[in-house]
């Protein structure tokens, strides 16, 4: 069957990333998956089409649009609107999948409440409609309200939820006051990270030349928007590493770093510091690492429980979500929460070696295959009519 994906990211790559494991997951079917986001390379199944809408972003604080190049941002939604209602006339799929919308990205509702409407109303041919979000959402100013109208967006235009998270671990309802509102399935699928390969590390370490008798260190700032404060501290607390093994560190600055940021970390790299912008695949360098600094993304933070690497994260202040979920995994014992105090080079170089000399790989049971459980279900809900 054919199905369309709307994925809209606007800052970061997780959410784009997180897309596309589901997309690969759902391999017996067609799949066009749709986005609208600063451009990133990626690599697709033959399965999957990539449409991109003309690019639209956010500002750091999530608060207005932006337009490449300070383009007209109206001219822009109107031909999003009418490329988007096109395609699902043209494919008139199955299913119109939509990532996190209307729990999230309501700045996009002139795309995509249109097509809701037009499904809705017979406009475009019949499919059903589902909502793909991950585990917490992002706090938002008059919550009771906002949550009121997800609510009964939910039960008007969708069939179901798909909530990519273990209950284990935290629950939508945690974040999401009127859980009993939504009278529509609420699916529950596991988190979603690929896992590396069982060569993975071997691999990699000889491709960078890394020795079993060496340690390598991994420091990542997911998209690289928000990332710098944390990298630059990493490369910095490096030098004044003393004592343990030799080690190696390899920084993916992230593909939106703006480049004078980047240009200000180029005179730290040299000699045991590799400075690289992107990791085609990333969970293969984290199974190769022996500690992880990074920011504590979605994305970031399941792949460092599939790779079982010791990991210092440094959550994103500007709202509730990275903390959350690093606070309960810290917990767990899978991970540390660096302060902004830890950011200072000499506690963050004594917090790296100490990690790195307890020689431990951190094991987690929380379940990482929602990409498959969210692929299963989806195909027994469109069989069952």
């Amino acid at each position: 069957m054919k199905i369309v994906f709307h994925c809209q990211h606007v800052l970061g790559i997780g959410h784009l990333f997180r897309s596309l494991e589901i997309c690969r997951a759902l391999s017996g079917h067609e799949v066009v998956l749709v986005s609208g986001g600063p451009p990133i390379e990626i690599g697709l199944p033959p399965h999957v089409s990539h449409v991109r809408l003309p690019e639209l972003s956010m500002d750091a604080e999530f608060k207005e649009l932006r337009a490449p190049g300070g383009g007209d941002i109206d001219a822009i939604k109107r031909e999003r609107r009418a490329r988007l209602l096109a395609l699902m006339r043209r494919e008139a799929p199955a299913l119109f999948l939509v990532e996190l919308y209307p729990f999230g990205r309501r700045a996009f509702r002139f795309e995509i409440d249109p097509v809701l409407e037009a499904v809705a109303g017979g406009g475009l041919p019949p499919c059903r409609v589902a909502c793909s979000v991950r585990d917490i959402l992002v706090e938002k100013p008059q919550a009771a309200d906002r949550e009121a109208w997800v609510a009964a967006q939910l039960n008007r235009h969708f069939g179901a939820v798909l909530v990519h998270t273990d209950p284990r671990l935290v629950r939508l309802e945690e974040t999401f006051g009127r859980r009993d509102d939504i009278r529509i399935p609420v699916v529950s699928t596991g988190f979603i990270s690929p896992r590396p390969a069982p060569g993975d590390r071997a691999r990699v370490r000889a491709r960078r030349g890394v020795g079993e008798a060496e340690d390598l260190i991994v420091v990542s700032a997911g998209g690289g928007s928000v990332g710098f404060p944390l990298v630059e501290a990493a490369m910095r607390a490096f030098r004044l590493m003393r004592g343990g093994r030799p080690a190696r560190m390899v920084v993916f600055t992230g593909p939106f770093m703006p480049a004078e940021e980047v240009a200000r970390l180029e005179p730290l790299a040299g000699g045991p510091v590799a400075l690289e912008r992107f990791a085609a695949d990333f969970p293969a360098e984290l199974a190769a690492a022996d500690l992880s600094i990074s920011m504590g993304g979605y994305n970031t933070t399941m792949n460092l429980l599939a790779a079982e690497v010791p990991a210092l994260i440094w959550p994103f202040a500007q709202n509730r979500e990275q903390r959350l979920r690093a606070g309960r995994l810290a917990a767990l014992g899978a991970l540390e929460v660096l302060r902004a105090a830890d950011l200072a080079p000499e506690p963050l170089a004594a917090a790296m070696g100490r990690i790195l000399g307890r020689r431990e790989r951190p094991r987690v049971a929380l379940d990482l295959n929602g990409a498959a459980a969210t692929a299963r279900w989806l195909e027994n809900w469109l069989a069952s009519g």
